[in-house]
């Protein structure tokens, strides 16, 4: 099915939808995958060995310590590069830092940046430097596969769940890859307790809400949940509301939001002065400057 009328099929049961990311909001999986799986292919398949300590804190950096965590692989890999490469320890190796033309030519045409679309890419244009992107990001998924498993929700997310079945129509947004998604829902036996799964495949976040609930609900009855400025932003592109699991503090976000927040979105008294309290300190809990250039 089209991703578009696949998120659009969802069905609408209740007069209240909630989005909920999975990396770092739902699972603590976010420093395992990132630390142990993506940054070591990105040393290694971008040719960084001889800056590989100051790539991994700028890989570090950019998808967990930052504004920019969570965002889509492909992004991931210009942010990072672009840092590394105006480190003062960089230029003095003189490392030569890829500027990956063609990944940011196919950023800035294509708005599912996924493995399926980059694949495609790669069969129509037969790019050398796009086929490399595409191996590092398929074995990503294999090193993902291999080492991430056995990982929990965290404390609160079964409560929650359990909470709003039946008052919600609940959908999974995130910008995995969906077979990792499936696969850590399904291991948990919690896949049931939500409508649909919907990963990088069918699109940005901001399409997600966009087509499963922009126009089908009330904007302050559309709570989307995440860790990341990403899922604030998607809920913004939407005129949605949102509530944030800050990073480091993941425990006490899911407390909190069973304790007042779920209640509150319920009852019409979330939006104003709440959401802003919200808004603020989740900007204040990630910087935007990397600490080397403080």
């Amino acid at each position: 099915m089209d991703p578009i009328a696949e998120l659009r099929s969802v069905s609408k049961d209740t007069d209240f939808f909630i989005g909920i990311d999975s990396d770092g909001c739902v699972f603590d999986s976010m420093e395992i995958k990132q630390k142990e799986c993506f940054c070591p292919n990105f040393i290694k398949h971008y040719g960084l060995q001889v800056v590989s300590k100051y790539a991994r804190e700028v890989w570090e950096f950019v998808n967990l310590y930052s504004k920019t965590r969570g965002c889509n692989r492909f992004l991931a890999v210009i942010c990072s590069l672009d840092l590394l490469r105006h480190r003062r320890e960089v230029k003095v190796r003189n490392a030569d830092i890829p500027q990956l033309p063609q990944l940011r030519a196919w950023i800035e045409e294509e708005s599912k940046l996924g493995n399926p679309a980059l694949k495609a890419k790669v069969d129509a244009t037969g790019d050398a430097e796009l086929e490399m992107i595409y191996a590092w990001s398929i074995d990503n998924n294999a090193r993902v596969t291999d080492m991430v498993h056995g990982l929990p929700p965290f404390p609160g997310v079964a409560d929650f769940l359990a909470a709003v079945q039946g008052k919600a129509d609940a959908i999974v947004v995130s910008q995995t890859p969906l077979e990792a998604l499936v696969r850590e829902w399904e291991e948990n036996k919690i896949d049931h307790l939500i409508k649909m799964i919907a990963g990088q495949e069918h699109g940005t976040k901001t399409e997600h809400l966009k087509y499963a609930a922009s126009d089908r609900y009330d904007a302050e009855k559309i709570l989307m949940i995440g860790d990341a400025p990403g899922d604030c932003k998607a809920a913004k592109g939407n005129d949605t509301m949102f509530f944030p699991i800050v990073p480091g503090r993941e425990e006490e976000s899911w407390e909190r939001l069973n304790a007042e927040g779920l209640e509150r979105f319920f009852n019409g008294t979330f939006a104003g002065e709440y959401q802003a309290q919200l808004l603020a300190a989740f900007d204040e809990a990630l910087p935007e400057m990397p600490p080397w250039q403080s």
